[in-house]
C-alpha cells in the first residue's frame, strides 16, 4: 500500500527563516523597538496600513474603516534584567524586569545593552567546591542579590567605557534550535511565537485572496510581562468589537508540574481553550465548533480569576470586548530552552484564520 502524502506545511521556508530571526533578536520588556520593526517588515505586505502607538505597540490593519473591528493579538516583549548597580571591581548588578527566575541565570551567556551597543557578559557563579562551606551549611541559592555579571571589565570605570550604564537591559544570549521530531526551542516563544502566528494569518488571508467584511487589526503589543500594559493602552484606542488572543500556556507532562493545579496540557495535541471570566463564553462556543468542523485538535484548561494573558486587558476594556484566548503549549516557560511544537504552531494558526472566516459583525455574541 503506498503512503499517504504528509500534509503541507502552511508555514513556508520564507515565514520560517523570519521565525527563526524573530526569536534571536531581543526585544526586552520596554524595549520592544527592534523586533518590532522586524515584525512591520514582515508584515507589510500582507496588510493595507499599520501604526505604532507612543510606546511601541504595533498594528497592522486589514480592510480598515468598516466600523466593525476584530483585533488578533499578541505580545512581542520577553523578560529581562536592568543593570541596576556596578561595583568597584568592575561587577555589575541586576534588577528584573518581567518574571525572569534566578535559578536558571547562574553560567549563562547574556547581551547587555548599553549605549555604545551590545556587550557580552556571562552571570557569574562560584565553583561547587568552593561553595559549599560547613556540613550543616546549605547550598546556596541563586537569588538576584547574589547574582552578578561579569562582562570582562576590571573596575567600574572600564565598564562604563564600554557604554553600560544603570538602566541598560540585559537579555539572555542563547537563540532559535531545532530538536527532534519537530521540536523547536527558543528564549522568548513567550510570545514571540504569538507575534509570529497572528502574522502568518495576515499572509493566508492575503495569499488566499479572502475578504473580510470587517476591519482586522493585527495588534503585536508591548509589556505584557509586568503586567499587561501594553494591551491595556491599545485596547482603548482600537475600541475593538471583537478580540482573539494568542499566547503561550504550560505543557503539564513534564516532571515537577501538578497537574492537579495546572491541567493537562501536552505539547503536539495542538492549541489549548480556556474557560476563564474574561473568556466569552459564546465566542469560546463560536471558535470551539470552527475547530470541530475544520477537524483541528484542541485541549482545555480552566483559569480562575484572571487568564494571566493580554485576554484580561481587552476583555474588561471600554464598555467590554467578547475576548476568546487560544494558546499554544511550551515546555519550560521562562527559560533560555522554551520548547513548542510546530504541528501546534500550524494548528493555531489555522484555527485564528478559520475563526475570522466565520464571524461576521451580525454574529450573535449576545447573552440574553
Amino acid at each position: 500500500m503506498a503512503k499517504a502524502a504528509k500534509k503541507k506545511s502552511i508555514i513556508t521556508d520564507k515565514s520560517f527563516q523570519f521565525l527563526k530571526n524573530y526569536i534571536n533578536n531581543a526585544s526586552p520588556v520596554g524595549f520592544e523597538s527592534s523586533g518590532q520593526k522586524l515584525w512591520l517588515e514582515y508584515l507589510a505586505p500582507y496588510i493595507d496600513e499599520s501604526f505604532v502607538d507612543p510606546y511601541g505597540t504595533a498594528v497592522g490593519v486589514i480592510n480598515p474603516g468598516t466600523g466593525f473591528k476584530v483585533v488578533i493579538e499578541a505580545h512581542a516583549d520577553e523578560i529581562s534584567w536592568f543593570v541596576n548597580y556596578i561595583n568597584a571591581e568592575g561587577l555589575i548588578y541586576l534588577k528584573r524586569n518581567g518574571g525572569v527566575d534566578p535559578q536558571i541565570a547562574p553560567a549563562q551567556r547574556v547581551t547587555i545593552h548599553g549605549k555604545k551597543g551590545p556587550v557580552k557578559a556571562v552571570f557569574g557563579w562560584p565553583a561547587i567546591h568552593t561553595r559549599l562551606g560547613a556540613p550543616d551549611q546549605k547550598e546556596p541559592q541563586p537569588k538576584v542579590d547574589n547574582l552578578w555579571l561579569d562582562c570582562g571589565a576590571r573596575n567600574r570605570k572600564e565598564v562604563e567605557a564600554l557604554g553600560i550604564h544603570i538602566g541598560a537591559v540585559v537579555t539572555y544570549q542563547d537563540g532559535f534550535d531545532e530538536l527532534a521530531n519537530d521540536y523547536l526551542i527558543g528564549r522568548a516563544f513567550d510570545n514571540r511565537v504569538g507575534g509570529f502566528m497572528i502574522a502568518e494569518v495576515a499572509r493566508l488571508l492575503k495569499e488566499n485572496k479572502k475578504k473580510l467584511p470587517f476591519s482586522l487589526y493585527i495588534v503585536n503589543a508591548v509589556q505584557e510581562e509586568i503586567g499587561l500594559r501594553g494591551a491595556e493602552m491599545i485596547a482603548r484606542r482600537i475600541k475593538p468589537d471583537i478580540a482573539i488572543i494568542t499566547d503561550v500556556t504550560h505543557d503539564t507532562s513534564t516532571p515537577m508540574i501538578n497537574k492537579l493545579i495546572e491541567g493537562d496540557v501536552q505539547c503536539g495535541k495542538g492549541p489549548s481553550l480556556a474557560y476563564a471570566p474574561a473568556v466569552h463564553n459564546k465566542l469560546l462556543s463560536h471558535v470551539e465548533k470552527v475547530a470541530q468542523d475544520k477537524k483541528i485538535p484542541v485541549q482545555w484548561r480552566a483559569l480562575a480569576r484572571s487568564t494571566g494573558t493580554d485576554t484580561d486587558s481587552f476583555a474588561y476594556a471600554n464598555d467590554g470586548c467578547p475576548s476568546v484566548l487560544i494558546s499554544i503549549p511550551l515546555r519550560y516557560m521562562h527559560t533560555t530552552v522554551e520548547m513548542i511544537h510546530k504541528s501546534d504552531i500550524e494548528s493555531t494558526i489555522q484555527l485564528m484564520y478559520e475563526s475570522l472566516l466565520t464571524l461576521t459583525p451580525k454574529t450573535n455574541l449576545k447573552y440574553l
